[in-house]
């Protein structure tokens, strides 16, 4: 027979999958799921609105009403304690109540970090953490990520062919993957909140680099270039996106040409100034926006660079049975040389390819 601790776990791993619903729609805010839970029966549940607020505990409370009062509250991250734009969520589950808080992270962020916990329990109020970490700890990585290293959790996703490459040169894109794949890539985008790529990429691609599957185009991210001269060309598809809503930031040297730079801010770029080589400066700019979940995408420099830096923390590769051959680009991870530090956290299919997912360890 299943007992309290299935039961709990059962009703937190519902809450973790509820979640994930605005994974990349909350703004600073972590998408967090939360169920109200009466006698085996779910009689309130939410998820962080859009645009971060209401966040998900009061939602779920003003469903379940009055059946709140000696309920079981399953919340994938703490409830905050500090006043914000709102009162705190530990201060309205202890107003609804609530008998028992379950709770599967701990929030590190220094205004809450233990506080609200401590706030049910002074009220009386059973709680317990830790309840399927591991799990909510991987839907909630990118919030994580930026609170407890200051940036943006970092996923490099890349296209992989059979024999190594990610495509050819001099010859722009290559359809390496095939449209299940791809349209995989494009829920990744509107789960992220910016995507980066190198001037590279930008010159000989021609990216747009928007969440294009339908239902989901208001869902881009940040568009974000590594351009140290700032050449990306004002009658690219990025520069164009800009008059229809999709802003563009282009990181580059504080030296670069002036005219470039001028060229690109009246065109509405957003230019950030790199602080030498490095682009930790910008992933610390990012997080203090607020932004939490950074994709990389291109091209095989930024890629291996980013490895090399010690800045990626979780690696998507899909590979296909396309064969490039002569001129291609080597990819600098393939499923036979992943990184040390890296190891699979799943794989599935998509149409005829494969995307393997690892994660740093």
């Amino acid at each position: 027979m299943a007992g309290p601790r299935h039961d709990d776990e059962r009703f937190m791993a519902a809450a973790i999958r509820l979640s994930r619903w605005h994974l990349g729609a909350t703004g600073t805010n972590p998408s967090v799921g939360c169920l109200i839970v009466r006698d085996g029966a779910i009689v309130g549940r939410a998820v962080t609105a859009r645009s971060g607020r209401p966040h998900a505990e009061p939602q779920a409370l003003a469903e379940a009403g009055a059946a709140a009062r000696g309920a079981t509250a399953y919340v994938t991250l703490e409830p905050c304690s500090h006043h914000g734009r709102t009162p705190p969520c530990a201060e309205a589950l202890i107003a609804h109540g609530v008998a028992r808080v379950v709770v599967a992270v701990t929030d590190p962020d220094a205004r809450v970090a233990g506080r609200g916990l401590r706030m049910m329990a002074d009220a009386g109020i059973a709680v317990e953490a830790g309840v399927l970490e591991a799990e909510a700890e991987r839907a909630l990585g990118a919030y994580l990520t930026r609170q407890r290293r200051n940036r943006p959790q970092v996923t490099l996703k890349l296209a992989v062919s059979a024999d190594g490459m990610i495509g050819r040169k001099g010859e722009g894109q290559v359809a390496i993957t095939g449209r299940e794949a791809r349209a995989q890539s494009h829920v990744l985008r509107a789960e992220s909140d910016a995507i980066l790529v190198g001037i590279g990429t930008v010159l000989a691609d021609d990216p747009e680099l928007t969440c294009r599957l339908p239902g989901l185009e208001d869902r881009s991210p940040l568009r974000v270039v590594l351009d140290r001269r700032f050449e990306t060309p004002l009658r690219s598809r990025l520069v164009a996106g800009i008059a229809r809503g999709h802003p563009l930031l282009i990181a580059g040297a504080s030296d670069a040409d002036p005219t470039r730079r001028a060229a690109l801010a009246a065109a509405g770029a957003e230019l950030f100034d790199l602080d030498g080589p490095d682009c930790r400066s910008l992933l610390a700019a990012l997080a203090a926006r607020g932004l939490s979940a950074l994709v990389v995408e291109g091209g095989r420099r930024v890629a291996a660079d980013f490895l090399a830096r010690d800045l990626v923390d979780r690696i998507m590769l899909f590979s296909s049975d396309v064969v490039v051959g002569a001129g291609g680009i080597v990819s600098p991870v393939d499923p036979d040389a992943v990184p040390d530090g890296f190891s699979l956290r799943g794989s599935a299919r998509f149409g005829v390819d494969r995307l393997r997912d690892y994660a740093r360890t």
